[in-house]
């Protein structure tokens, strides 16, 4: 089985290599439907027990997302950054939570096109400049011109393909490689080959796509990813980028061939500091971060708010994710409940921290009586409020999806926003408008509203307040979590209770099954996501519950084609 096809007309490369008289199907059509009979760096890892019924059907053939492409090629090329290249490919639609998920990211006519612009933009950059060629060339490849360029295509291919090449598709790109010279005439033969090369391999489906098909036949109703499929799941998942040379080495010698090596090499992936990015963007992406930019606030409400706020929000929030995931080890309770936090001059003072703050961020323990854990920071409590007021809505809809895992339906098409009242406070509007004895108080009375009111203490800036309009403030309610009713009498109480819960714990594991394995879950992932969820209730950490992950039947093996 092979990669799903790319319209082969209209490449750079294809037009000259015709315009040259040369045959399209010998050049570039491994590289678009190449056999898969590489070596698989040893029988592939599977975890004692491991059985079909824990393992969920997913594609054999994920694609790179825009932002694994751009580290892809950097790493690839040996660049010192990312080619910024992507920021004019075709948009990928955002599939759920997460940019990964393989449902989403398609190869679309367009985004084709886009593909063998960059393919030969990136190629010519390269050969073109002599510093950046002498990177990416090995420096002990053979004099021998033709030894030279064999030699070049099978290395350079491993690193593309991120497994060795075929014999069929080595001695097809060696043949691209020969015909550099007629494709770029006047150019040095190697140089012209390699840069004939570098096209063919950046636009081939073996690059574009994660392939995953397994290593040899079944065993019980599983094949087990080769050596080289796993080193390349781990380096997506922990560094968002192509297997270095130590990992794809690492799959050649067969030391991922069990799932206690997988994790003992993954325990080492988490110590580099591309995995804190990583982190990060799990992080970002679930609870959005993203959404703390461009925020607009009444100035005359609020003159302590300025534009650049949105900006100290986000990078407090990842420097706070980072703190508890890496520097504490801790997990999802520490995210909810710790008060540590990390200000700087514009937060301090809406925090209320007493000291001497500049633009940069300094480590603070938060006032106890005032904040506790992620949902009473700045960030999400000023992106989730309208300029002048709070919104209790969207902070409980953002609890409900983003912390519980609870199923909403979508609103209605006809629901309206928050009408102007003669109710004093900002709950009493809201209930007015969405509590009981209105259309919407089967999920706004129930599940969305008392947990949005738990945050009555926070006004559209994230400020800490008792009183709204003169009246004090009523932050407490009860939520239903493992059918019981859970009080509260406020936000901090409220983060406790959830820190507490299982649906807290099981959300947060069930996030991190999607992020790892870039798709939605299925009902084959209910006894991993319960595994990890108790794992997290019982003080798992983060970090604990990643390698649990990696080191999973789900992660290190795949269904039969024939059974999907």
């Amino acid at each position: 089985m092979t990669p799903p096809p790319f319209s082969r007309t209209g490449s750079p490369c294809w037009r000259r290599a015709l315009g040259a008289g040369l045959c399209a199907a010998t050049l570039l059509l491994a590289g678009c439907t190449g056999s898969l009979g590489a070596p698989d760096g040893g029988d592939g890892p599977l975890p004692g027990g491991a059985a079909a019924s824990q393992v969920a059907e997913r594609s054999m053939f994920p694609r790179l997302s825009h932002a694994q492409w751009e580290n892809t090629v950097r790493d690839l090329l040996r660049l010192d950054d990312r080619p910024g290249l992507s920021a004019s490919f075709t948009t990928d639609p955002l599939g759920g939570v997460f940019d990964n998920n393989e449902a989403a990211l398609l190869v679309t006519p367009g985004l084709w096109g886009d593909y063998q612009r960059a393919a030969e933009e990136l190629a010519a950059m390269v050969t073109d400049d002599e510093e950046k060629l002498g990177r990416l060339v090995p420096a002990d490849l053979p004099a021998e011109p033709e030894a030279r360029a064999e030699a070049f295509v099978e290395r350079f291919g491993e690193r593309a393909f991120r497994r060795p090449l075929t014999a069929e598709e080595r001695d097809t790109y060696l043949a691209l490689f020969r015909h550099g010279k007629e494709l770029f005439d006047g150019e040095d033969p190697f140089v012209a080959g390699v840069r004939a090369a570098l096209e063919a391999f950046l636009q081939s489906p073996h690059f574009v796509y994660r392939v995953e098909l397994g290593a040899g036949p079944a065993k019980g109703g599983l094949i087990p990813l080769s050596g080289y499929e796993v080193a390349t799941k781990l380096a997506y998942l922990f560094w968002n980028t192509t297997p270095s040379d130590e990992l794809l080495a690492a799959a050649k010698a067969g030391e991922l061939s069990t799932s206690e090596a997988v994790r003992a090499h993954a325990e080492r992936m988490l110590e580099d500091p591309r995995a804190r990015e990583v982190v990060g963007a799990f992080h970002r992406q679930l609870y959005d971060h993203e959404q703390y930019h461009d925020l607009n606030k009444d100035q005359a409400l609020y003159p302590e708010f300025v534009p650049e706020m949105g900006d100290d929000m986000q990078r407090e929030a990842e420097l706070f994710v980072e703190h508890v995931v890496f520097d504490k080890e801790g997990g999802l309770t520490d995210l909810l409940t710790s008060r540590t936090a990390f200000v700087n001059d514009h937060l301090a003072a809406v925090y209320g921290v007493d000291g001497e703050f500049s633009e940069a961020f300094k480590q603070v323990e938060l006032d106890g009586a005032e904040r506790s854990g992620l949902l009473t920071r700045l960030g999400f409590l000023a992106a989730k409020a309208t300029a002048r007021q709070p919104d209790s809505i969207h902070r409980g809809v953002f609890v409900n999806l983003r912390i519980l895992c609870a199923a909403l339906p979508p609103p209605p098409d006809n629901a309206t926003g928050l009408p102007p009242g003669e109710k004093a406070t900002n709950r009493e509007r809201v209930e007015a408008h969405t509590g009981k004895g209105t259309c919407g108080e089967a999920c706004h009375g129930t599940m969305i509203n008392p947990a949005g009111f738990a945050f009555e203490h926070y006004d559209a800036i994230g400020k800490h307040r008792t009183t709204d309009n003169g009246v004090p403030v009523n932050a407490a309610d009860t939520y239903y979590l493992g059918g019981e009713p859970r009080s509260y009498a406020d936000a901090i109480e409220f983060s406790r209770v959830l820190a507490e819960s299982n649906e807290a714990h099981a959300c947060y594991a069930r996030r991190w099954v999607e992020f790892a394995q870039g798709r939605e879950v299925g009902a084959k992932d209910r006894e991993l996501i319960n595994e990890l969820g108790e794992a997290s209730h019982g003080g798992a950490s983060t970090k604990e519950l990643i390698l649990q992950i990696v080191s999973s039947a789900s992660f290190l093996a795949r269904v039969p084609a024939e059974a999907q």
